[in-house]
């Protein structure tokens, strides 16, 4: 095979490596992994070093330029675990405690940790392991294993728990409530689990996940538990819950905050509605419900109904009975202005969501224990969230309507 033309630049630097080697007094591999060391260590300083001068605004002898009540404060050690062995790096301080660096970050201890990182970012987006593995070579030359992929991921789990555990707001607008649902392996067979998830707006018109519950398949005993964790993590009084018309829901709600107003969505009413509707009758039908939901008032709606009833009755009786049946939590929306009736009407919000979730776990048939669930479902969470980072941009109208409507619920 014919030896590769070299560039002029890669013959300079060649060069210079065959004078480092013979200055090194390199004779072995032991003699390069221990001048790779060196050269680790003193990339990392010399890094460290030019952030802190741009972090003070002066080099290390320039005090002329100091424009600054801050400046350094000598040096710490940190031993970094590498492929080659532990290496000894010098890291620069400041006086003040303010300086963060990058290049190596104050809770790194493995040159590893960048690519611990690409595969946690790999996981959350949904990759598979054998996915993760390919790109991981392809990017750094390096081998990941299942096992070694599963260790990396499984790090994660003490920081979702606390996350899943920490204090929320005391006051929230409104709580987006609903269930998703995947098949995880339990004592040998697969059964299906459910996992509940809360959403909501805080008083700033800020969205944010509240936590999610891995449990048995969804029931209102199981949502009465997840609505005391909520009350135990500091939420003291939700003003609207948004939630599907499971039987038992608005009962646990009311248990544990019995104030709170409950709107059953609106498309989950129309799903159950048009389920047995026969293909013919389905425009027709679902034209006729729209003039009771997109009623201007709850006496336009009801007189909507009535219309509906006289129509379709004969046919599906059992669509009129449910709305009236579900009517105090369908209605609910009906006293509010426009801007907080699309907000409550349906759980678009928490659906969305819901949506993205089953995107990234599309690839996971069945998971081989709820932890695996849960750990994978945090992942996603944290990088789908990443984009909710303003408040509606509606909000003011919103919040002046919602102060009319709970004047002594809010506070000042």
């Amino acid at each position: 095979m014919a030896r590769k033309n070299r560039t002029p630049e890669e013959k300079a630097r060649r060069e210079k490596i065959r004078e480092l080697l013979q200055m090194s007094n390199i004779g072995s591999m032991k003699d390069i992994q221990n001048l790779f060391k060196e050269t680790i260590a003193e990339f990392m300083e010399n890094g460290l070093e030019a952030e802190l001068d741009e972090e003070l605004g002066y080099s290390k002898y320039d005090y002329k330029n100091k424009d600054t009540d801050n400046s350094r404060n000598g040096h710490s050690s940190k031993t970094l675990r590498t492929s080659f062995g532990d290496v000894e790096v010098s890291i620069p301080r400041d006086r003040k405690g303010e300086f963060e660096p990058h290049v190596l970050k104050k809770n790194q201890t493995s040159v590893s940790q960048d690519i611990e990182e690409k595969i946690l970012s790999m996981y959350a987006k949904g990759m598979t392991t054998s996915d993760i593995e390919t790109h991981i070579h392809d990017i750094y030359g390096v081998s990941v294993s299942d096992s070694t992929v599963g260790r990396i991921t499984d790090k994660i789990l003490p920081i979702a728990k606390e996350w899943q555990q920490r204090p929320l707001e005391s006051i929230y607008a409104v709580v987006f409530l609903d269930a998703i649902h995947y098949h995880v392996r339990s004592e040998g067979q697969i059964v299906k689990k459910a996992v509940y998830i809360a959403i909501g707006i805080d008083m700033d018109g800020h969205k944010d996940v509240l936590g999610m519950w891995v449990g048995e398949n969804e029931s209102a005993k199981f949502w009465a538990t997840v609505l005391n964790s909520l009350k135990n993590r500091g939420v003291e009084d939700i003003l609207i819950a948004c939630t599907d018309n499971l039987t038992g829901f608005d009962t646990a709600i009311n248990a544990t905050f019995p104030k709170t107003e409950i709107q059953n969505c609106i498309i989950h009413q129309l799903r159950n509605s048009s389920k047995y509707v026969s293909y013919k009758d389905l425009k027709p039908l679902m034209a006729d419900l729209k003039a009771v939901y997109a009623a201007v008032d709850e006496d336009a709606a009801l007189e909507a109904l009535d219309i509906f009833s006289q129509h379709w009755d004969k046919k599906y009786p059992k669509i009129s009975q449910s709305w009236r049946a579900n009517w105090a939590n369908l209605s609910t929306y009906f006293k509010y202005p426009q801007a907080v009736r699309k907000l409550i009407y349906t759980t678009n919000v928490i659906e969305g969501f819901n949506r993205q979730l089953r995107k990234v776990t599309k690839s996971k048939s069945v998971f081989p224990t709820d932890d695996s669930l849960f750990k994978m479902l945090y992942l996603a969470m944290i990088d789908i969230t990443k984009k909710w980072t303003g408040r509606r941009q509606d909000w003011s109208l919103i919040h002046a309507q919602l102060a009319i409507f709970f004047e002594n619920r809010i506070p000042e």
